[in-house]
């Protein structure tokens, strides 16, 4: 069987982790391998890919298979197509120059790529941050809101039971008035019917001072004439 370029698994498990291998096609997935030429990590974003290129070109130009995921891999760092031009090469289709003029200029076009790529990918974040923190405000305004609103029934009930004890205490006191202002009215009458007596005293001790002599005088007479 020819001689193949894969993927052998490493890492803990769910963490992935991959190392590119040149290997006999008969060999186990994870056994013996004859070379490594990089690794592939799919747990980050990107995908973190490293490659001896040199080296990777040479297995591919001596017959090595890659399976399809290394297959990938190589696309994405040029190997497959290096490896096409210079076949051109090889054919006459193209001069070395213009092969590497043409692998330059992809390079130069996938490298800007990239780049794009990551600004996209800061905007996309900066995007999804500036949504986050918009999200997060209208969520702190409506509980604002509510608390406020919770707030004011609060006051209202307080305010509402302090007017009702008002209430209640203006009626005890209104109510405790009345007694007193009853009482303070049968002292004032006390006090006249007292005032009125003191008046009669003097006039009544007169009467009487006048009536003495006149009662004597009638008692004189009686005497006088039982005395004949």
């Amino acid at each position: 069987m020819p001689t193949k370029i894969r993927l052998q698994r490493k890492g803990k498990k769910g963490q992935p982790f991959y190392h590119l291998v040149v290997a006999d096609g008969r060999a186990p997935r994870d056994g013996k391998f004859i070379e490594r030429l990089g690794t592939y990590n799919p747990m980050t974003h990107p995908s973190a890919i490293t490659l001896d290129f040199e080296r990777s070109l040479y297995w591919i130009q001596i017959g090595a298979q890659p399976t399809d995921t290394a297959r990938s891999i190589l696309s994405i760092k040029g190997v497959m197509l290096k490896h096409h031009l210079l076949k051109g090469v090889q054919k006459g289709a193209l001069t070395e120059d213009q092969a590497e003029e043409k692998f330059q200029a992809w390079l130069t076009e996938k490298e800007e790529k990239v780049e794009q790529a990551k600004k996209d990918e800061m905007l996309s974040d900066k995007e999804k941050a500036k949504k986050t923190l918009e999200e997060e405000r209208h969520v702190n305004e409506a509980r604002a809101a509510e608390l406020a609103k919770k707030r004011a029934k609060d006051n209202l009930k307080v305010e509402e039971e302090a007017a009702a004890k008002r209430e209640e205490a203006e009626a005890k006191a209104a109510a405790a008035a009345e007694p007193a202002a009853e009482s303070k009215e049968e002292v004032k009458a006390v006090a006249e019917a007292k005032t009125e007596e003191t008046k009669e005293e003097p006039a009544k001790k007169e009467e009487e001072t006048k009536e003495e002599p006149a009662k004597k005088e009638e008692e004189k007479k009686e005497e006088d004439k039982k005395a004949e």
